[in-house]
């Protein structure tokens, strides 16, 4: 059956991202985005953003909130929903803040200021 994937194949991919989310190395952020959040696969672009986020960090934050088709900024709604409901479910949210600021105020990109306002905006009421 081709495009399907067995289910401990996405057992397996889960936990490797979960894992990498989850180590506190910097350099499994770099894999994260190189890997995870260039998937063709939605699922797969899902559970990247949200183990970056759950991470806290200002460089796994900017890797969903900054860049253009990843995170907030993913073309596939349901990529950047779960990213933003992640990012409200954080309980110290201070860092995500600061990011989101600084992407309003410096990014060239203006999608990605708008995205990062109205992210920010939903962040203040939460």
């Amino acid at each position: 059956m081709v495009g399907t994937i067995d289910k401990k194949t996405v057992k397996n991919v889960t936990n490797i991202i979960e894992g990498l989310g989850q180590n506190p190395n910097s350099e499994s952020v770099v894999i994260l985005e190189d890997i995870g959040t260039n998937s063709k696969v939605d699922a797969i672009r899902e559970l990247t953003c949200r183990a970056l986020v759950k991470r806290n960090e200002h460089d796994s934050l900017k890797v969903v909130i900054t860049n253009k088709g990843k995170g907030i900024n993913d073309m596939s709604t349901v990529v950047a929903m779960s990213t933003i409901n992640e990012l409200l479910a954080l309980d110290d949210k201070t860092e995500a803040m600061q990011v989101l600021a600084d992407t309003v105020e410096m990014h060239s990109d203006e999608e990605v200021r708008d995205n990062a306002r109205s992210v920010k905006a939903l962040m203040a009421l939460s």
